[in-house]
């Protein structure tokens, strides 16, 4: 009997073995977690979760008993030490070591910390990336507590607007000068800056950390521009790198990520790759996508090909972010944009930011405006490009803008 071992329990990894029970395969599938939880959303944990709205079952993709009721052995609490590529083999901590015929990997990212010899290791210092984080996380949001964000991404953001709902008070750095400057336009930075100052958060742009200040615990920070502030914790949101230790050390391709081919096969043959771990081809680039719908779509993708289907995989990138009463939705990617123009709402909290290449729509930004991020990802997945002066005119017929 064939054996597939799925390497994350995550939102990839979950998806993959259910897509490989409802394709037929019935052979063995184990999925190894080093968390122990089953697969679980994340995208709450920063948002419903931290705010007390969600509990911790509504969280899981799945009952645990799905596992077991669907021949899927689920091994929690199980980092995985090794694979030996040659052997086709994994080796689980404590030794015991498990053949596999297909090895998918979906391992995720890991957030990065600050450095240690900047404070970093200080207790205190927080990321928010799985449920732990979250769970250690809950304890410090406290009212009338004074919290410092590193990092003016959208992880920052969506810490900083969890916490002023809590009563807290936010004071966010961001070193490059705006901030979202690595993910949007100066549009959308402009829109989420005027969001949170109505909420009272410090923002201060072009503004480092030098160092985290504190012995047994984070008590304060001295920022880039002189400044000495008092804090009661700090969260870390720098960014996150792809999980490719186990995958390097197996020999395999790594480039930004593992390098997967357009059927999500890394560079060994018996072994894919999907979720925030793998890059793939995207038009003349090759990328990695951190999305809850491209981990479930390339786990889904690297499950027809584990099978032999040959599928190509061609993603359709799609994100969304929720801050206060703000739901932002992103469709397609604005790499390389050169024009961007804005679409006024019906309010003044809802609009959208197209963006252009020459006269390609590449992407938009809507901000509580389903219709226009709905519109904009059809147009986008279908190639089109509507005359931008139409597209930002509010009196026209989104609708209109897909003939």
């Amino acid at each position: 009997m064939s054996h597939f071992i799925v390497i994350g329990a995550g939102q990839a990894g979950a998806a993959l073995v259910a897509k490989l029970r409802s394709e037929g395969f019935d052979g063995q599938i184990t999925l190894v977690g080093a968390e122990n939880a089953p697969p679980y959303q994340r995208p709450p944990l920063s948002k419903a979760y931290l705010l007390g709205e969600m509990a911790r079952e509504r969280l899981f993709l799945r009952p645990e008993a799905w596992y077991a009721e669907n021949g899927v052995e689920l091994r929690l609490d199980t980092p995985v030490e090794a694979i030996d590529a040659k052997a086709r083999s994994v080796t689980l901590s404590g030794g015991e070591t498990l053949s596999y015929d297909r090895l998918a990997l979906c391992t995720g990212a890991h957030p990065r910390r600050l450095p240690g010899a900047i404070g970093g290791d200080l207790p205190g210092v927080l990321t928010m990336r799985d449920l732990a984080d979250a769970d250690r996380l809950s304890p410090e949001m406290v009212e009338g507590r004074r919290l410092l964000v590193v990092g003016g991404g959208y992880i920052g953001l969506e810490a900083a607007a969890v916490a002023r709902k809590r009563g807290l008070e936010v004071i966010l750095v961001e070193t490059a000068d705006r901030i979202l400057s690595r993910v949007a336009a100066p549009q959308t930075s402009d829109y989420f800056r005027d969001l949170h100052a109505r909420h009272g958060v410090d923002i201060r742009e072009g503004c480092g950390l030098e160092r985290l200040l504190g012995e047994d615990r984070v008590t304060g920070a001295r920022l880039s521009d002189g400044a000495q502030i008092e804090v009661d914790f700090a969260i870390a949101g720098v960014g996150v790198d792809p999980a490719t230790d186990l995958a390097e050390a197996a020999g395999l391709a790594i480039e930004n990520g593992i390098r997967c081919d357009i059927h999500c096969r890394s560079s060994d043959e018996h072994i894919w790759a999907a979720g925030d771990c793998a890059s793939l081809l995207w038009t003349d680039m090759r990328i990695r996508l951190e999305s809850v719908g491209n981990a479930i779509d390339m786990a889904e993708n690297a499950a027809l090909n584990m099978l032999g289907r040959g599928v190509e995989y061609r993603p359709k990138p799609w994100f969304w972010s929720d801050q206060y009463d703000v739901k932002l939705q992103i469709a397609g990617l604005n790499a390389g944009w050169d024009a961007v123009h804005v679409r006024a709402g019906a309010t003044p909290a809802q609009a959208s930011h197209w963006y252009y290449r020459g006269a390609k729509l590449i992407a938009v930004d809507a901000m509580n405006d389903s219709r226009a991020y709905m519109v904009g990802k059809r147009l986008i997945d279908a190639g089109k490009s509507p005359d931008p002066a139409s597209a930002a005119d509010p009196e026209t017929d989104l609708k209109a803008l897909l003939a």
